[in-house]
């Protein structure tokens, strides 16, 4: 690789002659390859989005030239259409500050501006990274700003709109399954008998819960840190600088960004992005309930519940011939998984505020945008893959409302608890049904009984 020598206040450093960045991310790079994870390119769209409407405001205000404005604006927007992303190396577990990439951020966009201008790739001339690009700014205010919108953004133009659709796939079922009779379940017995659609409610109504919970959260990621720079004091910014800067972003993302009501507790805290994680662990632990009802349901095809049957996706066995495993719910209980531990991740880093700032920015970033992301594509293979195309297996769902013992239970207001326990302990010792022993010892007229035990099996009234 060809490098090139570039000066900074810690001596010279030899970058990478394709790269727009300069010795500060390159050192920082050397130093710092822990994981070989990245921060998401939402968070990384997002500082583009910041240093884009920064240097717009900073023109308006009169602090930077026109020429040098529109340069980085230019940059910043090829940083936010992604065409930049390669230039974004560094590892996610980095400074607790993330200062390593807002330098990252304001040394692409300072070499790409230079390149516009003069057709030299890199360097700090005419455009500087710190001088121009972070004017009014710290990394201490740009990366909780970048935390927050980039969250918000993902939620609100990504889940939101992703739950939305397996809401109205789930409703969509549950109408569908309205009429289809089965035996309920509790503690993993027999219960009395519901219908499918009943089930399928439960689940519509928990997505639509959990999007009503990510709609709560959003006030509170809206609250943008920018204008503290480096304590919260604001120092070394234009008193009108993130007001300006954050009614640009608003209106470019659409999102009702304003500025932090007490910077110091922006900067110090992180409180909104634990709160958040707390709304996405909740729909995680509402996939897992719906994902495995679901994969429970499916289960057989002859052995199991078998009560619905599930697209079949791939040969479920490398051993076991015709074998179809439910892939996708499976799949969907492990990104639950996931985000839980992300959410104890942040939950922990949250706690790292230290007095004026919290120093695990960066790792709340990678587990926030991506557990926002991965419940995003799970919600979206969950509808299209899975629960579009589930059938009810009817004839199966009445033979075993016919078969449990809970079918004694509907006899209760008429023969006493009593009774029917005893007929259900009956039917249990002798391997037959309700419905036969309590039509042989003529509990009650076989009008009456039929009249019953039809309406719990069919739900008539």
């Amino acid at each position: 690789m060809n490098y090139r020598e570039e000066a900074d206040t810690m001596g010279t450093v030899l970058v990478p002659k394709d790269a727009y960045y300069g010795a500060q991310t390159q050192r920082a790079y050397e130093n710092f390859r822990i994981s070989g994870h990245m921060l998401p390119s939402a968070f990384i769209r997002t500082l583009g989005l910041i240093k884009k409407h920064a240097a717009a405001v900073n023109h308006e205000l009169g602090l930077l030239d026109k020429e040098k404005a529109s340069a980085i604006i230019a940059a910043a927007q090829e940083v936010m259409d992604g065409k930049l992303d390669d230039q974004f190396v560094l590892d996610v577990f980095q400074t607790g500050s993330g200062t390593s990439t807002n330098m990252n951020a304001n040394e692409v966009i300072a070499g790409r501006a230079n390149e516009i201008l003069t057709g030299v790739r890199g360097g700090k001339t005419p455009v500087h990274p710190n001088d121009h690009v972070n004017m009014g700014q710290s990394s201490n205010d740009v990366i909780p700003t970048a935390i927050h919108a980039s969250a918000l953004i993902e939620i609100r133009d990504c889940l939101i709109p992703a739950l939305e659709a397996l809401r109205t796939s789930l409703r969509r079922k549950a109408k569908e399954f309205a009429y289809v009779r089965k035996i309920g379940r509790t503690h993993l017995q027999d219960a009395v008998p519901i219908s499918l659609g009943d089930e399928f409610s439960a689940y519509a109504r928990q997505v639509e819960l959990g999007i009503a919970r990510l709609r709560a959260v959003e006030p509170n990621l809206a609250e943008l840190a920018l204008g503290g720079t480096a304590v919260g004091n604001g120092l070394n910014t234009h008193p009108e600088f993130a007001a300006r800067v954050i009614r640009r972003m608003s209106d470019e993302a659409r999102c009702p960004f304003r500025e932090a009501v007490n910077h110091f507790e922006a900067q110090a805290a992180q409180d909104a992005a634990v709160e958040a994680s707390g709304a996405l662990k909740t729909i995680a632990v509402s996939f897992t309930k719906i994902a495995n009802d679901i994969r429970w349901l499916a289960s057989g095809p002859r052995c199991g519940l078998g009560e619905i049957t599930i697209p079949s996706l791939q040969p479920g066995s490398s051993i076991m011939p015709g074998k179809v495993n439910p892939v996708i719910p499976e799949a969907v209980i492990q990104v639950a998984a996931q985000v839980i531990g992300n959410d104890a991740a942040i939950t922990h880093c949250g706690q790292w505020g230290v007095f004026e700032l919290n120093v695990m920015l960066p790792a709340i970033a990678f587990n926030l945008i991506q557990s926002i992301d991965l419940l995003r594509a799970a919600a979206e293979h969950l509808k299209e893959k899975c629960v579009d195309g589930i059938t009810a297996n009817e004839e199966r769902c009445r033979s075993l409302i016919e078969q449990s013992l809970a079918l004694c239970t509907p006899l209760v207001p008429a023969i006493g608890y009593e009774a029917a326990a005893a007929i259900a302990k009956q039917a249990f010792e002798e391997g037959r049904t309700v419905r036969e022993v309590a039509l042989a010892n003529k509990v009650i007229p076989e009008e009456e009984l039929t009249r019953i035990l039809d309406s719990a099996v069919l739900g008539e009234q």
